[in-house]
């Protein structure tokens, strides 16, 4: 019975999240309202409550679930050109950047009025997690496997300036991802191995 009441929940997660995420993309953050998310996702306003609290709480789930997707199809482009650091880095940075540039709740959050209390911006610039301790701790496991050689120093340096800098491009742009990912590439290699030795 446990099971599927998780597996209950689960989807019920699911189909709010989409419903927010459609809402987001077409009137934007600050204009989302529980209610409105409740009759989109087909659900009481007092079972939307129940499963999360407050706006808060619905926001820091999508941002969350935008972050696992981001990290799978990331993870699939470092795979891809393990062994070469500059190589995997900027398969990895232009694929977060294109992915950015197309996602309509990244356009939306980008493109919303700032400094509200509310503003979901917060989540991928000034709250620590999840975006940034997520993708530095994925991030920092697959470097540990993926350059040995790299000393853990460097290594760490490398993969907080990997991830700060790809936000930073997300949002404020100043040249096409691929030109982006090559430069943050160029930058990572040269703080992974100081001394030239890739």
């Amino acid at each position: 019975m446990t099971r599927f009441r998780e597996s209950v929940r689960s989807l019920l997660r699911e189909r709010v999240l989409d419903a927010a995420h459609r809402l987001v993309a077409d009137d934007g953050w600050s204009g989302l309202r529980m209610t409105s998310v409740a009759r989109a996702a087909g659900v009481s306003r007092q079972t939307l409550y129940n499963e999360f609290g407050a706006k808060e709480a619905v926001g820091g789930a999508l941002v969350r679930r935008e972050l696992e997707r981001f990290l799978v199809g990331i993870q699939g482009e470092l795979d891809a050109h393990r062994g070469d650091v500059r190589a995997a880095a900027a398969a990895g940075v232009g694929y977060t950047l294109r992915q950015a540039a197309d996602n309509p709740l990244v356009k939306s959050v980008l493109l919303a009025d700032r400094g509200g209390e509310d503003d979901l911006l917060q989540y991928l610039t000034t709250r620590p997690e999840p975006v940034f301790g997520t993708a530095m701790a994925m991030l920092d496991a697959y470097a540990s496997e993926a350059w040995p050689e790299v000393d853990e120093e460097s290594r760490g340096l490398a993969v907080e300036v990997i991830v700060r800098l790809t936000v930073s491009h997300i949002v404020q742009p100043v040249a096409p991802p691929e030109e982006s990912a090559r430069r943050i590439a160029a930058i990572t290699e040269r703080i992974a191995y100081p001394g030239g030795g890739a």
